[in-house]
């Protein structure tokens, strides 16, 4: 129960995403399709103009917001203290769709001035020591006076757009200009609507669908609404449709949860019917005394019930207990809420649940007996019932085999991707965020040359974004040989010199941007190997491509590496030399010196030439390591819960062992007087046991196979199937249930034969 509990906790957490704001049933995220070569790309970036235009056009639509793209780390700071913290840009309409708690400040009016800005409690704290900061100022990226005007209650962590800082829209469009003449096919921003009413909502979805084409004839852009509730759980799309995400994970939680109380169910019909010989007289009398059937039911499902509610409260105890360890262990923040009545709904279902199932069988069975044969002392009372138990524990079995196998493939998928080459160097390679001093080019240079002098680096590079996540596409790029209905999409990252030799990747032919070319900042290109494929390219360096309306020269073709999904194929990229608009630099850590004293090099240097802004660097290794964390996080529950569902089916095969020996104790000391040995007595009484394994091990290897390949579909390289996870499982649960059953069966089969035979 208390395992059972814990993974519905993990459920209701993630069922819970976003349901904090009163009115999530008429929020929508705009969602928009991409159609490549006869295929759908969903993403959920929009052109910015889509928000203003449905205001406008669409009735239904009762607000609506546009959020910047990309997490934005921004210098905030005050007199006494300097911190980056987490920032949005939204319009003032992100206030009306979301129902954050005030602490101080109006949600009407905290963004309508371009210069506002709204803090978290914790955010206020950290820069001012206080929430009651209405109307102070803080510097922004050491530059611009802001003035807070509203501080909300901290977020809770199951919400989706996380934040420190909200900003004003109207304040991003003055620090990024270009974004007012963006265009219907520039797709540079999240967009979120609010509806008057939930059942318009597919003539506004349907409004929305023709608001693109109605602005662009020439587009193959379409924009859809998708419930914001869903947003979290529903996040994987195919061909423009939903077609699941992190709800499958939630779906395989439950099913776990329920998979380790079945189990244990199980268990408890087993041990009840093989108590029956104890309990037959008692059914037998209160039988001859008048007793129904129905009320015998009664009681012993009671009896169920009251053990069931035994185990909830023993299962709270447990789970006060242990619920920080798992928090800590899935990096997430659930408590036991006793105020809400789901909670109390919850433990009563379970409780009625687990009593009623684990009770039906046995409250059945028990009240069946006829009074005559066992007031007589009729014996063997529990022969009738063991074709059921047998099939109960091959259930169990079947049930932790399909979890054992599970948990091999989860393991040796995680492996593999963690083994497999990433095509670039992740080990001394970390990132440093370009603001202040180094968006000065000859700053820049300086700091690099330094951080050379002093040997805490080998090579640095610019580029476009933070390494290990996505960047941004394009559609309009033409080469050699394109066909006239050929609308690939192309993804571009800018870069900066020495870019190939910093990550640690390697150029197939042609060469590296170098300072000795100075057509590389203007007309030269870098394309990876799934770019040369997507174009057909058969001599790719020297190629033309055009970009927009200019003409650019290939110089070399990166080798294919992953750096953004791990177990996915690398997307066709091309690299273009541009200092001025990347955002990271990347250092390559000297090899040759301790990784402590290059660090401390790095953040001593910063502090000296751009003192303003504290050197917060970031290893890239450790951000590759976070794309496994879905993973991991399966892996230890699959782990965890597949070994104690192993754990109590033993328990139920145990008690079965304990009825059959006990059944056969007289049998036993018969082979036993007439020469029978210890061995050849094991092999009696496991052999029957072994069938009973074996036999779920012919159910659950094929039932295994499909949940493996299925859940190995959503990877583009992916561990191969062998037999040798369905050898291990067949291998570990033989063993266990003979370690099981020869535990008891030893005792019975050394027991004295005087003692069985002693009143024949």
């Amino acid at each position: 129960m208390t395992c059972c509990l814990m993974l519905l906790m993990y459920v209701g957490y993630e069922w819970s995403y976003d349901k904090q704001f009163k009115d999530i049933d008429r929020i929508y995220a705009a969602k928009l399709t991409l159609n490549v070569n006869g295929k759908l790309l969903t993403t959920d970036a929009t052109p910015n103009k889509l928000a203003g235009a449905a205001l406008v056009s669409l009735p239904s639509v009762e607000t609506a917001s546009r959020i910047a793209m990309g997490e934005s780390t921004k210098l905030f700071g005050t007199a006494n203290n300097n911190f980056k913290l987490t920032t949005l840009n939204v319009d003032p309409g992100f206030l009306k769709i979301f129902d954050y708690k005030f602490i101080q400040g109006n949600p009407e009016t905290a963004l309508s001035e371009p210069n506002s800005v709204l803090l978290t409690a914790s955010a206020a704290k950290r820069l001012f020591g206080s929430v009651n900061v209405l109307g102070s100022s803080v510097k922004w990226d050491n530059s611009k006076i802001l003035k807070v005007s509203a501080v909300v209650e901290d977020l809770p962590k199951n919400m989706t757009h996380q934040f420190e800082a909200l900003q004003p829209w109207s304040f991003f469009e003055q620090e990024h200009p270009g974004e007012k003449d963006n265009g219907w096919g520039s797709i540079t921003c999240f967009t979120l609507f609010k509806l008057k009413d939930k059942a318009s909502f597919e003539v506004t979805d349907a409004g929305v669908r023709q608001l693109i084409k109605k602005n662009d004839k020439e587009t193959t852009l379409q924009a859809f609404l998708f419930p914001f509730g869903k947003y979290h759980l529903y996040d994987h799309f195919e061909n423009g449709k939903s077609a699941g995400g992190r709800i499958d994970q939630v779906r395989l939680f439950i099913f776990l949860a329920f998979c380790v109380l079945l189990i244990a169910c199980i268990n408890y019909m087993n041990l009840s019917t093989a108590r029956s010989e104890k309990r037959a007289r008692e059914v037998g009398v209160r039988k001859a005394l008048g007793a129904s059937r129905k009320t015998l039911i009664g009681q012993f499902v009671m009896e169920s019930l009251v053990l069931s509610l035994i185990g909830i409260l023993i299962a709270f105890v447990l789970l006060e207990g242990v619920l920080p360890y798992f928090n800590n262990l899935l990096d997430i923040s659930i408590q036991i809420n006793y105020k809400s009545p789901y909670t109390w709904v919850t433990l009563l279902s379970l409780i009625l649940f687990t009593g009623v199932l684990a009770g039906s069988y046995p409250a059945f069975y028990l009240s069946s007996f006829t009074p005559v044969k066992v007031l007589k002392g009729f014996t063997g009372i529990g022969k009738s019932s063991l074709p059921m138990r047998k099939i109960l524990v091959v259930v169990q079995f079947t049930i932790s085999i399909c979890m054992i196998v599970c948990a091999i493939v989860i393991y040796s998928q995680i492996q593999f991707m963690k083994n497999k080459p990433l095509g670039f160097n992740e080990n001394n390679l970390v990132q440093l965020d370009l603001e202040g001093e180094w968006l000065k080019l000859q700053k820049l240079e300086i700091f690099k040359a330094e951080l050379k002098n002093a040997s805490a680096i080998v090579s640095a590079t610019e580029f476009a974004s933070s390494f290990t996540q996505g960047g941004t596409i394009t559609g309009d790029i033409s080469w050699p040989g394109k066909a006239a209905n050929d609308n690939s999409i192309i993804d571009y990252r800018s870069t900066g010199f020495d870019f190939v030799k910093t990550i640690g990747t390697t150029m197939v032919m042609g060469r590296d941007f170098s300072p000795k070319f100075v057509a590389d900042t203007a007309t030269s290109l870098l394309l990876n190997e799934s770019a040369v494929r997507t174009m057909g390219l058969k001599n790719p360096v020297g190629s033309k491509i055009t970009w927009g309306d200019q003409s650019l020269n290939v110089i070399g073709v990166v080798k294919d590496y992953t750096n953004e999904q791990l177990g996915a194929k690398s997307k066709p990229t091309v690299f273009y030399c541009n200092i001025a608009q990347s955002k990271v630099l990347l250092l390559r850590l000297n090899p040759d010196q301790s990784l402590s004293k290059s660090v401390q090099s790095i953040k001593d240097i910063s502090l000296r030439l751009n003192p303003s802004y504290p050197a917060d660097l970031q290893f890239v290794n450790q951000g590759m390591q976070q794309k496994l964390k879905t993973e991991r996080l399966l892996s230890v529950l699959s782990n965890l819960f597949g070994c104690f569902a192993i754990f109590i089916s033993c328990l139920g095969l145990l008690g079965l062992a304990l009825y059959i020996a006990e059944q056969r104790s007289k049998e036993i000391s018969i082979r036993k007087v007439l020469g029978a040995d210890l061995k050849s007595i094991l092999v009696l009484l496991n052999k029957d046991f072994i069938k009973l394994v074996i036999l779920s091990n012919m159910i659950a290897i094929p039932a295994a196979y499909i949940i493996a390949v299925r859940w190995l579909q959503k990877y583009d390289y992916k561990v191969a199937m062998t037999a040798w996870p369905f050898l291990i499982a067949l291998f570990l649960s033989v063993f266990i249930a003979i370690l099981t059953v020869s535990f008891q069966t030893v005792k019975v089969a050394k027991a004295n034969a005087v003692d069985a035979l002693k009143y024949e």
